[in-house]
């Protein structure tokens, strides 16, 4: 009941703005001030005011907001879980399924022997020192992390 009086002193305090604007021939401005104080007169006679009321003072509606709140929590959280595994249970047993009949022999990977390229028999291959001690840092690393990783 305060609500809707309170709409209606609003709303008549709107028009009688409005009435002063227009009175200085400002109708465009006058008009715009009309529609704005018409809203809460409107909302009243639809009774949207009062279901808001009836919400903002019932536990119920708090607690179903709640609800509501908790139900999303959960939903985002196993959306972020399923993102960071990869998909769904399903497919993560179908990936597996697919990884063990694809798999490959661990001596398939071996680089071979020969490069490709027919050399010369009298000339070894020359590598400069300075790769060749950077380059055996750099494969320890990797070798590292691929047996910390258990590949």
């Amino acid at each position: 009941m305060i609500a809707e009086t309170v709409c209606s002193a609003v709303s008549a305090a709107g028009l009688g703005i409005a009435a002063v604007t227009a009175y200085r021939r400002r109708f465009l401005t006058a008009a715009r001030i009309a529609a704005y104080s018409l809203v809460p007169i409107g909302l009243v006679m639809t009774g949207v005011v009062e279901w808001l009321a009836d919400t903002a003072f019932s536990p119920v509606a708090w607690a179903g907001f709640g609800v509501l709140g908790v139900a999303w929590v959960l939903f985002m959280t196993t959306r972020a879980v399923e993102r960071r595994r990869g998909g769904t249970r399903k497919e993560r047993k179908e990936a597996r399924a697919a990884a063990q009949r694809d798999a490959v022999a661990p001596g398939a990977s071996a680089p071979s022997l020969g490069s490709g390229s027919p050399r010369p028999a009298g000339r070894p291959a020359s590598r400069p020192a300075k790769a060749s001690r950077g380059g055996e840092d750099d494969f320890s690393d990797i070798e590292a992390i691929l047996k910390k990783h258990g590949i």
